[in-house]
């Protein structure tokens, strides 16, 4: 089973959005990702977002793509500058489960679990890819999978 973690998509800036919801460019690059997930048979049972409308708009666009039997639900604890650590106790590595957010709590979530040190950077999203992690049942060890981005550099 795996733990896949999403930055949203592009967003507008502030004023021209108060919320910031997702830009063109933005919702074109997730839902482009998201159809190369679903060809390359991504499954999840659920994808869990913040609550911020970036964030929600990515979940939507992942889910209709995807269409996890859980469908889409919001959660506490997976804000910009939450605890990774307080979140990582909720996470069940047998489920497939999609957590979209925020910078820097994917990027401290990803360290987290890879290495216990939130401060280790060890993988660079992009606004709208994933990386894929999985749990060795042997180990109890977290690793990296794989990973689609909108851009190769």
């Amino acid at each position: 089973m795996a733990l896949h973690l999403v930055q949203h998509g592009k967003n507008l800036p502030k004023d021209a959005d108060p919320e910031k919801g997702l830009s063109e460019e933005g919702r074109q690059e997730v839902a482009r990702i998201a159809d190369m997930g679903a060809k390359a048979g991504l499954a999840v049972s659920a994808i869990v977002h913040s609550g911020k409308k970036r964030a929600a708009q990515t979940a939507e666009i992942f889910a209709a793509a995807l269409s996890p039997a859980g469908g889409v639900k919001q959660a506490d604890g997976l804000a910009p500058l939450d605890d990774v650590a307080a979140y990582a106790e909720k996470i069940d590595p047998k489920q497939n489960t999609m957590l979209v957010g925020h910078l820097p709590f994917m990027e401290k979530m990803t360290s987290y679990l890879i290495t216990g040190d939130a401060e280790r950077t060890v993988f660079k999203f992009q606004n709208g890819g994933i990386v894929s992690l999985d749990k060795d049942e042997d180990s109890g060890r977290w690793m990296i999978t794989g990973a689609l981005l909108p851009s190769v550099r």
